[in-house]
C-alpha cells in the first residue's frame, strides 16, 4: 500500500502533491531586436549584425497619390440634402390655415411630432413622401416634393 502512495495515487483523498515549477518565458526573438538589448549586447562584445528596414507602406503610395484621390480632390460639387422648397413650405401652410389647424394638431393627426412640421413651414426638413402623403390626405389637398415637375 505505501508502495502505491509513492507512484501519486492517494488512496485518502483526491490531491496530487507534485511539485510544480514555474519559471518565465524566455526572450522572444522581437525582445532580442530591441535597440536597448543590441546596445547591451554591443558593449558586452558580442558580434551583432543589424539590418535597418525599410518601412513597408503600400506600393501605390510610393508612386504617389491615388487617382481616385485626385478626382475627389478636383470635384467641384457640393452635397447637400434636399430640403423642403419654398412652393411646397407655403402650400402646407396655407393649407393647414385653411382647415384651421395649428402644428401640432396636424402632427397629432399625421402621429408625428409637432417640430416635424415646424420644420417642413420653415424649410428646414428633407422631404419625406410617406408624411406628405399623411399631410395630403389630412390637409385634403396634393403636396408634390417638387410642385412644379411632375
Amino acid at each position: 500500500m505505501h508502495a502505491q502512495q509513492e507512484a501519486g495515487v492517494n488512496l485518502h483523498g483526491n490531491q496530487d502533491w507534485d511539485t510544480v515549477v514555474i519559471s518565465k518565458k524566455r526572450p522572444t526573438a522581437a525582445a532580442a531586436q530591441k535597440p536597448s538589448n543590441v546596445n547591451a549586447a554591443i558593449r558586452a562584445g558580442a558580434q551583432v549584425d543589424t539590418v535597418k528596414k525599410q518601412t513597408q507602406g503600400n506600393a501605390s503610395a510610393a508612386r504617389g497619390p491615388i487617382k481616385s484621390a485626385v478626382k475627389l480632390e478636383n470635384d467641384t460639387e457640393t452635397f447637400e440634402h434636399e430640403r423642403v422648397s419654398s412652393e411646397l413650405k407655403k402650400q402646407i401652410q396655407q393649407a393647414r390655415l385653411a382647415k384651421k389647424l395649428t402644428q401640432a394638431q396636424l402632427a397629432q393627426m399625421i402621429n408625428e411630432k409637432p417640430q416635424l412640421i415646424n420644420e417642413y413651414e420653415s424649410g428646414k426638413a428633407i422631404p419625406n413622401p410617406q408624411i406628405l402623403s399623411k399631410m395630403s390626405r389630412v390637409l385634403g389637398v396634393t403636396l408634390k416634393k417638387n410642385p412644379g415637375k411632375k
